[in-house]
């Protein structure tokens, strides 16, 4: 990004600088996202003039809705600060043009849907609601598979009992772990338990990259990927590598909870893709022992927002000892019981994501899964 100034030298210093005003854009977010416009590449130039002060953006979009919040939180938070020498504007540089070989979102070879579970806030349950979707969906169809992007909490390997780490091919490319009949990636098979990531957005980047290009899928009918939590920069880098077949929303009843269902249902329509639905997690609780049902976290929430943002609400999962100790050990309940009623809740959703997925023209036709 340049920064030039061509305000005279006998300027008043207390002027703001292109510096300082990019100093302040680094806290005015990217709509529907955690980070800042400025880490985002947004902000193109600034000039600083005794006349006024110009900001160029380079949107990363074509949303025209997006560009227009871009620019009035721009100019809102350069306006805020002291001592402008005149107004502030503006304006809209033209975009590069990559390559027409690499301009927009490719497919993955081989790879037919592309779903996305996400929650704007950590501790929900996602990922066990992404990997259990993952069997379930694999009872309908040949091929699926799990990428796990939850890159600083990659907790997949451990649900699906994945203690070996990924090797390469002849060809240099990733050979995704089979187990319980789906073919999975993710971060924790690459470093030992323990181990902390502490990683910048390039880095992330470059990794998702890795996973999505560099991996030997195959022929998959979906790839269920689990989203870290949030809205930064993986969700991002996927927004512009893949085209997205459709994305869940994970939540649970409570009202803090729900307050972010909001930023995530902003964050796919940003990276244009359809929400399936949501889906509400340890909507309730029943003993083991005597067979009380309790809500703990509240009671329905999720439905309220549904019928509120006119979102389908696929699925009401309770919170049950059987999910977790069936994680621990390293058979999902899926897979570990069949039978069991949050299996058959999963079984459902499966098939309402299949559905949905059809209604939106994206979904392969359910076939009977021929593995043995």
């Amino acid at each position: 990004m340049a920064c030039r100034s061509s305000i005279p030298s006998l300027r008043p210093l207390e002027v703001p600088t292109p510096a300082e005003i990019l100093d302040r854009l680094r806290h005015v977010a990217y709509p529907g996202f955690s980070r800042d416009l400025v880490s985002f590449g947004v902000v193109k130039d600034i000039e600083v003039s005794s006349t006024g002060i110009q900001v160029v953006l380079a949107p990363s979009t074509a949303n025209e809705d997006v560009i227009r919040k871009i620019e009035t939180a721009v100019r809102e938070a350069v306006e805020a600060m002291a001592d402008l020498p005149g107004p502030v504007t503006v304006v809209r540089s033209e975009p590069d043009q990559p390559p027409a070989a690499q301009r927009g979102p490719r497919p993955i070879p081989g790879v037919r849907q592309i779903v996305l579970v996400a929650s704007a806030k950590g501790g929900v349950g996602k990922s066990t609601v992404a990997t259990n979707l993952a069997l379930a969906l694999a009872n309908h169809l040949p091929a699926v598979g799990l990428m796990d992007a939850d890159v600083y909490g990659p907790s997949v390997p451990l649900m699906l009992g994945i203690d070996e780490k990924l090797r390469a091919g002849e060809g240099g490319q990733l050979i995704p772990i089979e187990r319980h009949g789906i073919r999975a990636i993710s971060m924790g098979m690459f470093v030992a338990d323990g181990t902390p990531i502490i990683w910048r957005g390039p880095m992330l980047t470059k990794l998702v990259t890795e996973f999505l290009r560099n991996s030997e899928w195959g022929e998959l009918d979906v790839l269920v990927i689990d989203l870290p939590p949030g809205t930064g920069d993986v969700q991002l880098t996927l927004a512009q590598q893949i085209p997205i077949s459709g994305g869940l929303i994970v939540t649970t009843p409570q009202d803090v909870a729900l307050a972010d269902v909001r930023r995530g249902i902003e964050m796919f329509a940003e990276m244009h893709a359809p929400v399936l639905g949501i889906v509400e997690n340890m909507s309730l609780h029943v003993c083991s022992e005597c067979g009380h049902e309790s809500t703990p976290f509240g009671q329905g929430g999720g439905e309220r927002l549904a019928r509120e943002l006119g979102i389908e609400l696929l699925a009401r999962l309770p919170l049950t000892r059987a999910v977790r100790e069936a994680a621990d050990a390293g058979l999902p309940i899926v897979a570990a019981d069949p039978s069991h009623a949050y299996s058959r809740a999963f079984g459902e959703l499966a098939e309402r994501v299949l559905l949905r997925l059809s209604e939106t023209g994206a979904a392969a036709a359910p076939e009977a899964n021929t593995r043995e």
